[in-house]
């Protein structure tokens, strides 16, 4: 299947790299380029690209106010943001934006190849470093908001010792795949686990489901 990929960047030497490399990967196709938010929203509407390469810092129309101009015509996009800034003043809105994953420039292209099919699966592609300050400090932060409530009243109960072993690796950041290869099981009895384990939690998001697995490590047993 072809993910239709929308890249959005003020530089035009950073967007024209971005599709060299998509271009690499056979699954992918590029259907547009945007230099700005607006011209963003417009191309999302236009094209409806299954992932959005989302840069923040652009002339006009940022990044945030962008992707929630897009998601909220058209919420089934996934939004990866792409950018150079990995502080939390940039991560937090980023998120509660909706966009799905945050991704710096200088990843390398394996991973990010890897961050647009993963989004395109469902997936949160999330730096490793900026994955462990999240859910290291996402109860306290805006992304916890939504579900801090919910998660004082409903603590993971009636887990499995398998379920509550993946719990644990998303925590860490792994993805779907990696988590498979780790328990010597199959991709699909994966996602099986994480389906039964936000249904358990109340979690909506995987980013969700491990700010919620990261409070229950840090109560530990009861």
């Amino acid at each position: 299947m072809t993910i239709r990929v929308l890249i959005v960047d003020d530089q035009q030497l950073v967007r024209a790299g971005l599709r060299m490399l998509c271009q690499t990967d056979g699954a992918l196709e590029v259907v547009g380029e945007a230099a700005g938010g607006g011209d963003a929203i417009r191309l999302a509407e236009q094209f409806a690209p299954d992932v959005v390469l989302m840069d923040l810092r652009m002339p006009g129309m940022d990044g945030i106010r962008a992707t929630e101009r897009i998601l909220a015509t058209r919420p089934a996009i996934r939004i990866v943001v792409l950018t150079t800034f990995d502080d939390d003043d940039h991560l937090y809105p980023a998120l509660a934006a909706g966009a799905c994953g945050f991704l710096v420039k200088d990843a390398s292209p394996t991973d990010l190849l890897d961050g647009i099919h993963r989004a395109a699966a469902g997936e949160s592609p999330f730096t490793q470093a900026i994955l462990q300050r999240l859910v290291g400090s996402a109860v306290a932060a805006r992304v916890a908001k939504g579900v801090e409530n919910r998660a004082n009243s409903t603590a993971p109960q009636g887990l499995t010792p398998r379920e509550a072993e993946v719990l644990s690796l998303v925590v860490t950041g792994l993805s779907n795949a990696e988590i498979a290869d780790r328990q010597h099981v199959g991709v699909t009895t994966v996602k099986t686990h994480i389906a039964n384990l936000m249904a358990k939690t109340g979690a909506t998001n995987r980013v969700r489901l491990a700010v919620l697995g990261t409070r229950v490590q840090q109560r530990g047993p009861e």
